[in-house]
């Protein structure tokens, strides 16, 4: 057992005290203290550890790169596209449609500025069509040629195309119209692939291509590093 006593003369007498009490108080102080600044120093470390993680201007950096497996649908020139098609270099990828009134226009015209702004050495861009019944390789490479030259398409079985998709987090629902009709509400968002086909970053609407731009020339070394 710890006792603390003290001593002190008074009026010719000496008096005793405890003084556990204060020194009980002032060890648990020191304890309190010393974990107070054991976690402000992790959470420092912490946040300079996560300040290490690239950061987006206009999205987000995902903490863990996804793989992406493989698949298997055909591109605007007719070519069979897979997981491989991927490898090599960096990608941006988008799922829309070419009967689109205005999203997927407005993002892949966005796109055609963040390409050429950005300056990215092998950057790929892919569209990849939610309505593969109307969007056949031809439809895709005329529609995609409005936008920039060296865009890619991509379509092929319904069923492999909605996989991807939901293995990206990509939404898809067809809308049936009056008098035969059809449309398609989907995910607006933009996936970045490093260049060892996996998901290293999503940018959702609006898309801005100036910030789109800063940010893929802010990771280009994550992105080539990859290879």
């Amino acid at each position: 057992m710890l006792v603390a006593v003290t001593a002190a003369r008074r009026g010719g007498d000496f008096v005793v005290w405890d003084n556990l009490p204060m020194t009980a108080r002032l060890f648990w102080f020191l304890v309190g203290l010393g974990a107070l600044c054991a976690a402000l120093a992790g959470f420092l470390l912490a946040g300079e550890i996560d300040s290490s993680r690239p950061v987006l201007a206009s999205g987000t950096w995902l903490s863990d790169a996804k793989p992406i497996a493989d698949f298997h649908l055909i591109d605007s020139q007719g070519r069979g596209f897979s997981r491989a098609s991927l490898l090599g270099h960096p990608t941006l990828l988008y799922f829309g449609f070419t009967h689109c009134p205005d999203e997927c226009p407005d993002t892949l015209a966005a796109l055609a500025r963040v390409r050429r702004q950005a300056q990215l050495p092998g950057l790929q861009v892919l569209f990849v069509t939610v309505d593969p019944q109307r969007d056949t390789p031809a439809v895709l490479a005329r529609y995609l040629r409005h936008f920039d030259p060296s865009f890619l398409g991509l379509t092929g079985d319904p069923a492999e195309i909605r996989r991807v998709a939901v293995s990206l987090g990509i939404g898809i629902t067809r809308i049936d119209l009056p008098g035969g009709g059809y449309d398609f509400d989907h995910t607006m968002a933009i996936l970045l692939f490093d260049s060892r086909a996996r998901e290293v970053g999503v940018f959702t609407a609006p898309f801005d291509a100036r910030q789109l731009a800063q940010s893929l020339r802010s990771v280009a070394p994550e992105l080539r590093a990859a290879a």
